[in-house]
């Protein structure tokens, strides 16, 4: 079995939409219960969440078995830390609050080798290698990696068709929560001026020949966005589903009257 293949970046590459859910529990155990629901991908969420490399590392071990394919977002576009990322074998990377194509071009020379990149090498190490046991780990790597960057701002949208020509970056994934913050509408992407930002940025992600994401938990807009184009979309949030259907339960016997209630969902 080819380990070293990514099948993420392939079907992004063959304009395959990927549908996936975020990862927040920070637990390998619940990773692998949702590796088996059917999602093309789930993302590892090292930003918000409160992960670190052991647990990221048990939610690869995780998913490892099912065909569903991690992504992992590092809390920065710090070198340091995606070289430990990569050495654990995440393959796919999406790297929070890139602002301009400088950032882009950091991000992508993190996750190479040397020539092309600073990536330090530490393979008979690293479980990306199975521990020198892939023969031809060191020359294929670079060509595996999967760089998505995130654009969350105003500044990000206007260095839009800057970041997307950043060679080595092959999708651009909107922050929808982050964004309506900045444009001056925190909590509520739905707002038309948010969703015009969005529907335009697809279409520059796109004209730029880059795949275009997003994570939006709302199905009528997901749809929308998968119609437009947006070809790797988040649709849930373990944390969310979680919350939901715990209180949903509990409010059929009358167990959390008093409690309060789960803010609307931003995303």
């Amino acid at each position: 079995m080819d380990l070293l293949t990514n099948r993420f970046k392939q079907a992004l590459k063959a304009g395959h939409p990927q549908i996936g859910l975020w990862l927040g529990l920070c637990s390998g155990y619940s990773a692998e219960i949702l590796a088996g629901t059917g999602f093309d991908w789930l993302l590892i969420d090292g930003e918000h969440a409160p992960n670190d490399i052991p647990t990221i590392l048990a939610q690869l071990q995780g998913i490892a078995p099912y065909p569903s394919q991690p992504v992992v977002r590092p809390a920065w576009n710090d070198p340091v830390m995606i070289k430990q990322l990569l050495d654990i074998g995440a393959q796919t990377l999406l790297i929070p609050m890139v602002q301009n194509a400088e950032q882009a071009h950091q991000a992508v020379r993190a996750t190479r080798y040397p020539p092309a990149g600073i990536r330090g090498i530490g393979s008979s190490l690293a479980r990306a290698s199975r521990w020198n046991r892939i023969p031809d780990y060191l020359s294929r790597a670079n060509d595996e990696i999967c760089v998505l960057v995130q654009v969350e701002t105003r500044e990000a949208l206007q260095n839009l068709p800057e970041i997307a020509a950043v060679e080595g970056v092959d999708g651009v994934f909107i922050g929808p929560a982050d964004l309506s913050a900045d444009m001056g509408h925190t909590g509520n992407p739905q707002h038309p001026d948010v969703k015009a930002a969005i529907e335009q940025a697809i279409g520059q992600i796109k004209a730029a020949g880059k795949a275009a994401g997003i994570l939006m938990t709302h199905i009528d807009s997901a749809e929308h966005y998968l119609n437009l184009g947006a070809s790797f979309v988040a649709v849930g949030v373990d944390t969310t589903l979680l919350i939901t259907a715990a209180n949903t339960l509990a409010a059929h016997f009358g167990k959390n009257q008093g409690q309060g209630t789960s803010s609307p969902n931003v995303y």
